[in-house]
């Protein structure tokens, strides 16, 4: 429960960095594809002796560019060019796993998560995406923030670049599969879009956004693990369920607040 409970605080700045961008720039749908992409790197993980978390990350480290690769030169939006790669990569992963490797336990625990099984390797790799997340944002904040709010002006203020665009991409990358041994590659948004899209509904700015976020994170996190001890069920799914309900119930607070504002007389 300790290390489960740490896992959760790390993870939570990284909601509230990188979920803010996620849900400015619409990143929700690559955020859940790049970690269920990492599917053909988890099969191959132990029949090759290799770390699931560095095959993880190689293939996410794959996913990234192709995304990148595919919206530039094939004439096709960001979220075709996700799903395209990740039709790619769950096919190979299906391959891999029923003619080649057979599939063990391991990549059931990632694609569905084990929140109370994290170790010292996976606090480990938390607090790598964490500290490679927050160099990210020291360094691109600005530019993500210009891009995605005018991406026509943001080359005539100095803004523009792909480095910035990539480093994005490829930090969410690493947070998504960081969050993989507490949610599960299935339950990634549970984390890093979930509690930035509740407090999307609440905040007015970007930083109010990123703060809201994290400590939503933290909270739903802790809350959820609390629940799953009490009721015996599965970590990262309560997460997802209390994240959800939270969801549901401050939108309808905002809907209600708008409908009373519209109603008063002018």
């Amino acid at each position: 429960m300790q290390r489960a409970a740490l896992e959760i605080a790390l993870l939570a700045p990284l909601a509230g960095i990188l979920g803010a961008q996620i849900v400015l720039r619409r990143l929700a749908f690559y955020t859940h594809a790049v970690g269920t992409a990492a599917f053909p790197g988890l099969v191959v993980a132990g029949p090759a002796g290799v770390p699931a978390a560095v095959a993880a990350l190689g293939t996410a480290g794959l996913f990234a560019p192709a995304v990148k690769g595919l919206s530039r030169a094939g004439r096709v939006g960001g979220d075709a060019a996700t799903a395209i790669a990740l039709v790619a990569a769950l096919a190979a992963g299906i391959v891999l796993a029923s003619d080649v490797f057979e599939s063990g336990s391991e990549v059931d625990q990632l694609l569905f998560g084990s929140l109370l099984a994290i170790g010292g390797t996976e606090l480990a790799v938390t607090a790598i995406a964490l500290a490679t997340g927050l160099g990210c944002a020291a360094v691109w904040r600005r530019r993500w923030l210009a891009v995605g709010f005018d991406s026509a002006a943001a080359p005539s203020l100095g803004m523009a670049g792909g480095g910035a665009e990539m480093g994005l991409l490829g930090a969410v990358a690493v947070a998504a599969i960081a969050a993989l041994d507490a949610v599960g590659a299935l339950l990634v948004a549970a984390i890093l879009v979930v509690p930035a899209a509740t407090a999307r509904l609440v905040t007015g700015s970007v930083r109010s956004l990123e703060l809201a976020a994290g400590a939503l994170a933290l909270a739903e996190g802790l809350a959820g693990l609390l629940i799953a001890y009490e009721l015996d069920v599965p970590p990262g799914a309560a997460i997802a369920t209390l994240g959800g309900a939270v969801f549901a119930a401050a939108a309808v607070l905002r809907a209600a607040a708008s409908r009373r504002v519209a109603e008063r007389p002018a």
